[in-house]
């Protein structure tokens, strides 16, 4: 046994290392992310949902992953899925311990605002807060969406005040709860006929416990060896400039010329946009039937004869990569280090003023961006909308995006359609058994 002071001083010691040992955290100061050691950070990540439940129970298959990752240069994982019941622990560390950080969905199938009939209720906003409950104890969660993609026209606009009520109530229940300021935002669809409406809506107003802490797209318009011009990010950079929140491409990774090249990384991270833009999740980890995967965990099988595969394709297992797509990305990455800006030398001119709320138009944007947002349970006032506007796309020079995980109605805005699609086979070929 151990004298009682050298327990002591070793018990000390051991506090000190883990305290010495603790993940940076994220917070959102004006237009950037910093870490808690006061550096600016720039997200390089990667949609990671290899199962539709939830993919960090598995500790085993987060290690295996977590370390592919280190190799690929990644530092962020985007997870649409998870179960608050769940334990997530193992999974958490093992990012945490690869530098990598979670950015979490709140929302889930039953839960999310749907843009045909949006609604923003009680049993959303405990569902939302039970997520919130387990993911903020770990340091290594950088941030929380309140949806994805619920908008994907101008036709379905007023859907947004409820996405926004959802942001206020989620700050505000949090900040009662005294937990971390991790940023709360949205993850929107790069629609023309919505640009720059919606991200100034969300972050404008004198109301700070209203506006959304952090804006972020789902771009596919970067096809093969396009530019950035040509691409339409010239577009994007323009509409964010002088924003007041962090701005950030939430999906992109373009599949419509293989192989994927992945050259949008040179400008969202360098000279181009790195200013303005916190960086970007590619789409996505794991090989399915929609081809945008980075590794595989063996050759597609019969979904009827292993279970563990639900379209197909195995959800576990060691992380093989995809020749050329993960060898481009890994080389892109490896050259594009910003910097940005010490916290200290930001703060002083980090006061940011929010943009002119966007008003109503007759065949465009149909909110009018000052009017009450709904309270939990309420339904959207009249007078936030346009009086009889039939709203209609008004496009730009660039085309919509063509994004993998969809809108709010067909897929929950979430892509796990293939996996579902497996499931409902298994499921349809047991009764057939039956």
């Amino acid at each position: 046994m151990l004298p009682p002071a050298f327990s002591y001083w070793a018990a000390l010691l051991l506090s000190v290392t883990q305290v010495s040992a603790v993940t940076p955290t994220i917070t959102a100061v004006g237009s950037k992310f910093f870490t808690s050691d006061g550096d600016q950070f720039y997200i390089k990540g990667i949609a990671y949902q290899l199962v539709p439940t939830d993919p960090l129970v598995d500790t085993d298959q987060c290690k295996r992953d977590a370390k592919q990752m280190q190799d690929l240069g990644a530092n962020a994982i985007r997870v649409y899925h998870v179960d608050p019941a769940g334990d997530h622990q193992g999974c958490m560390a093992a990012f945490a311990d690869a530098g990598i950080y979670l950015f979490v969905d709140l929302d889930d199938f039953p839960t999310q605002i749907l843009p045909d009939s949006p609604a923003w209720n009680q049993s959303q906003l405990v569902a939302f807060s039970t997520i919130m409950d387990e993911f903020q104890q770990y340091d290594n969660t950088a941030l929380f969406f309140v949806g994805n993609e619920v908008l994907t026209t101008a036709e379905v606009s007023n859907a947004a005040p409820y996405v926004k009520a959802a942001v206020r109530d989620m700050k505000a229940y949090r900040d009662s709860k005294k937990y971390r300021k991790i940023p709360i935002g949205y993850s929107a669809a790069d629609v023309p006929g919505l640009r720059p409406m919606l991200q100034n809506y969300l972050s404008c107003g004198d109301n700070d416990a209203e506006r959304a802490e952090f804006y972020s797209l789902n771009v596919y318009e970067w096809c093969g060896d396009s530019s950035y011009d040509g691409s339409g990010y010239s577009e994007l950079q323009k509409n964010a400039t002088g924003y007041n929140i962090p701005i950030f491409v939430s999906e992109t990774g373009c599949r419509i010329s293989k192989p994927r090249l992945f050259s949008d990384q040179a400008a969202i991270l360098g000279p181009k946009m790195a200013d303005t833009w916190s960086g970007t999740i590619i789409y996505e980890w794991i090989q399915e039937e929609n081809d945008y995967g980075l590794v595989s965990y063996g050759p597609k099988v019969d979904p009827m004869v292993s279970t563990a595969a639900l379209d197909g394709f195995p959800r576990s297992g060691t992380p093989m990569t995809v020749s050329p797509d993960y060898g481009n990305l890994k080389s892109q990455w490896a050259t594009l280090s910003p910097t940005g800006v010490k916290l200290l030398d930001y703060s002083a001119s980090a006061s940011i003023s929010p943009p002119a709320c966007p008003t109503s138009t007759a065949g465009g944007w149909i909110v009018n961006g000052n009017a009450a947002l709904p309270s939990v349970g309420q339904t959207l006032d009249s007078a936030a909308t346009a009086s009889g506007a039939t709203p209609t796309s008004t496009g730009s020079a660039s085309q919509p995006s063509t994004s993998p995980t969809g809108g709010g109605t067909t897929a929950g805005g979430k892509e796990v359609t293939g996996m579902c699609l497996g499931l409902l086979g298994v499921l349809l070929g047991f009764v057939v058994w039956l």
